[in-house]
């Protein structure tokens, strides 16, 4: 899909297939969400130990947590008309805590690391999951990237 860059960083092994897995949800994300390309995002495949750290440094909850989003913010004034794109942000997966969710829920593991890619996406571009309402459509919009995906998953919480 062209104009959207998705860097995925490994710290953990996995097979090949699998980064481009991720690449095409966060690519069908993107694109639901009308994000205009060029666009680009980072995913980073490490284990718990990181998601805590990360968790507990930027999030205050020293605990570990399957994904985490953090946002780039605003593009810079002239960044579009220099063909330069928006930098949308960075997602941190637990390989490890989505190897446990998939377990526990009776999916594979690609399918959970796609959720996870999917709803921090989401996230970078501002969805939430707090109140009902947000919830609602945040849920909604995930469940339609998934069925594009052919990922059947149940989503509850």
């Amino acid at each position: 899909m062209v104009g959207y860059d998705i860097d995925i960083q490994q710290e953990v092994e996995l097979l090949p297939d699998v980064a481009a897995l991720l690449v095409e949800a966060a690519n069908r994300t993107l694109m639901q969400e009308a994000v205009l390309p060029p666009a680009s995002l980072t995913i980073l495949l490490t284990g718990d130990a990181v998601l805590q750290q990360l968790n507990r440094d930027f999030m205050g909850y020293d605990l570990p947590t399957d994904v985490l989003s953090f946002p780039a913010g605003e593009m810079m004034p002239g960044m579009a008309e220099a063909g330069m794109g928006s930098y949308i942000g960075d997602l941190a997966i637990s390989v490890a805590r989505a190897a446990e969710q998939a377990a526990a829920a009776g999916h594979s593991l690609d399918d959970e690391l796609q959720l996870l890619t999917v709803h921090g996406v989401l996230h970078l571009l501002g969805h939430d999951h707090a109140g009902a309402e947000e919830k609602a459509v945040m849920w909604s919009a995930q469940a339609a990237v998934l069925r594009q995906l052919n990922v059947e998953i149940i989503i509850g919480e």
